[in-house]
């Protein structure tokens, strides 16, 4: 089986198990909003760049974003470097998703070092960063 679809398969599984999770803790997201919800970072983004990130359209990010928004889950706010942009950023509620997901996502690695071995694990995080470093257009 080639090495992308395995990392599919394990990065789909931590997905279904975070918004189980999320779900169980109250949280009505839906996994295009949780996906969208994850890629806002502490200090904002402005919605071209998070629609870029998701690799979606500025119309269907704008519409996920009013959608958590108008749940609590964030808030736009003015960017502090350009009068006219906003920025999305991690509101209350994202904030206590954010603690449930990080939550059961400590509890899946420590599974998988149950599973593998701490340093099996780590020969495959550090491998995964390596490939990072060729994969992933926004670091």
């Amino acid at each position: 089986m080639h090495p992308a679809l395995l990392m599919f398969i394990a990065a789909r599984h931590v997905e279904q198990r975070v918004l189980a999770a999320l779900r169980e803790a109250g949280h009505d997201l839906t996994l295009a909003q949780a996906r969208l919800l994850a890629r806002v970072p502490e200090d904002g983004i402005r919605l071209t760049q998070l629609a870029e990130s998701a690799q979606v359209t500025k119309q269907t990010a704008g519409f996920l974003v009013d959608q958590v928004e108008k749940a609590g889950y964030v808030e736009r706010v003015p960017d502090p470097t350009d009068a006219r942009a906003r920025l999305v950023m991690v509101g209350p509620r994202g904030r206590q998703a954010q603690k449930v997901a990080r939550t059961i996502e400590r509890r899946i690695e420590r599974e998988w070092a149950e599973h593998l071995g701490p340093d099996r694990l780590r020969l495959v995080t550090d491998a995964l960063s390596d490939l990072r470093q060729i994969t992933d257009p926004f670091l």
